[in-house]
């Protein structure tokens, strides 16, 4: 048989085999995927870089590659079907064409489908690799469940950590760690589509990563010397917003050459120094904590509630190894009190302390029960300006524009730390780092938890810092240190 008929009976074949609607509609769905998919990646490259919306990413990612692939399925699953309907009706099956590789328009053929292949499986490779990518950006953990993680969303972007990626937190290195991550989210797809998601979300995090392979490897608690100022101004709920100031030092060092230890040093050696047991699951509670000294002799600290309490809530507390998220439980996603949070804006002149009573009223409208953010966001400036325009009027008139700014701050504020649909409001994720805005150190240094021989955890101001002034107006140690 010459090579001319040859090549008409496999079209002739391939056309009655191939001529369903299963595999038209496969070859249809491929061919238009891969089209928009090469598309948007040629815009991508050749355009000005730009974020993808959270919910056109799941399209071009996931949905459109597993179109893709799903129409590559169906383009031999048609032409298995005709086979095997022809056979149960009795047909003769159609002829399989011999192939004679001999034949340089063969070779020229079998070329050109290995072309195609190879353009397959690369624009295939190519949207796996994008779109795990993509799931691991920020912009998918944070907006594609609006509702579920906008308060988590909200706090990061405002964080110290907002440059850090939401994976080399939550997700680890290597493909055992993102499948384990990808199955867990389907879970969460499940959870959010039938609005069984917890309200707040919880905190902290069961399975987060562990700090040495997220934090530790940025920072090296053992490697901090020396102390740190910490300057801290409030405002008092006065007419005139009268600044307090405290000043101290901050003795987070590690080991020193000089033989001391620092607050790093001591709760986070290079051995595993402190473990305790929590009974609650935010880890408020910890009745328990035991100590690892200098020669490796483990002490063991406890409440007087630890010794008398019943079996059953001993038997559901959790043993834990102390790490940097035991304190800084919040580096990410702090969401601050409404003081502090005023406190913050007056200090960075976001809004004036020459209103009167500005701290005042502001805390007091923060505190509002608002039913959610649209209500807030629409009363608190209108009651903020209301409030000036009723009791100062001049300085209503003079001062409109200080006024409006503070409108929008106090505004913001709230936006930033409240949302009502989610649960989360002022201090429902305590941050424990220092002791003002929560339990924080005193969860351990409140001088209950003893030891057998009747040594006890310091509570002592002096064993973290140095107070050097306190809710002082114009403190002096700030003219000696040349800072003011």
């Amino acid at each position: 048989m010459s090579f001319g008929l040859r090549v008409r009976d496999l079209t002739r074949l391939a056309f009655q085999l191939g001529n369903n609607w299963i595999t038209l509609a496969g070859a249809a769905l491929t061919t238009s995927s891969a089209f928009v998919l090469v598309w948007f990646w040629f815009m991508e490259l050749t355009g000005r870089p730009e974020q993808v919306n959270p919910y056109m990413g799941i399209l071009l990612f996931a949905i459109l590659p597993a179109i893709f692939v799903g129409g590559l399925l169906l383009i031999p699953l048609g032409i298995l079907r005709v086979r095997r309907l022809r056979r149960l009706a009795g047909e003769a099956p159609l002829p399989l064409q011999a192939v004679d590789f001999k034949q340089p328009s063969v070779r020229h053929l079998l070329t050109v489908v290995g072309i195609l292949t190879f353009i397959n499986v690369s624009i295939m490779g190519t949207a796996v690799l994008k779109g795990t990518e993509y799931m691991d950006s920020n912009q998918f953990c944070g907006l594609t469940c609006h509702t579920v993680m906008r308060p988590e969303y909200t706090a990061f972007l405002d964080s110290p950590h907002s440059r850090v990626g939401c994976a080399q937190c939550h997700i680890g290195h290597g493909a055992p760690a993102l499948v384990k991550a990808k199955i867990s989210g389907i879970r969460q797809i499940f959870a959010v589509a039938f609005g069984t998601y917890s309200r707040p979300i919880p905190s902290p995090v069961e399975y987060l990563r562990p700090a040495r392979e997220t934090c530790e490897q940025c920072h090296w608690p053992q490697k901090f010397t020396g102390n740190k100022l910490i300057i801290h101004t409030k405002y008092s709920e006065d007419e005139a917003n009268t600044p307090l100031t405290t000043v101290l030092l901050l003795k987070i060092g590690g080991h020193t050459p000089n033989g001391t230890t620092g607050i790093h040093g001591r709760h986070l050696d290079a051995m595993a120094r402190i473990t305790y047991l929590t009974t609650d699951r935010s880890r408020q509670e910890i009745p328990k904590v035991t100590y690892r000294q200098d020669d490796g002799t483990l002490v063991d600290y406890m409440t007087d509630d630890y010794k008398t309490m019943p079996k059953e809530k001993l038997d559901k507390a959790s043993a834990r190894q102390m790490d940097c998220v035991d304190c800084h439980n919040r580096p990410s996603h702090a969401f601050m009190l409404p003081d502090r949070a005023l406190d913050k804006a007056i200090a960075n002149n976001s809004m004036s302390p020459e209103l009167p009573f500005l701290k005042k009223k502001a805390l007091e409208l923060l505190k509002v029960d608002y039913p959610d953010q649209k209500t807030a966001a629409a009363k608190i400036p209108v009651d903020l300006a209301e409030y000036y325009r009723t009791n100062y009027p001049e300085i209503y008139i003079k001062k409109r524009n200080q006024v409006n700014t503070a409108c929008e701050v106090v505004k913001g504020i709230y936006l930033h730390n409240v949302f009502p649909d989610m649960k989360v409001t002022w201090g429902t994720h305590p941050n424990n780092i220092g002791h003002e805005d929560s339990v924080g150190c005193f969860r351990c240094h409140d001088g209950s938890h003893s030891s057998a021989d009747g040594r006890t955890i310091k509570g002592d101001c002096d064993t973290c810092h140095d107070l050097l002034a306190q809710d002082e107006k114009d403190p002096k140690i700030l003219k000696e240190l040349g800072l003011k």
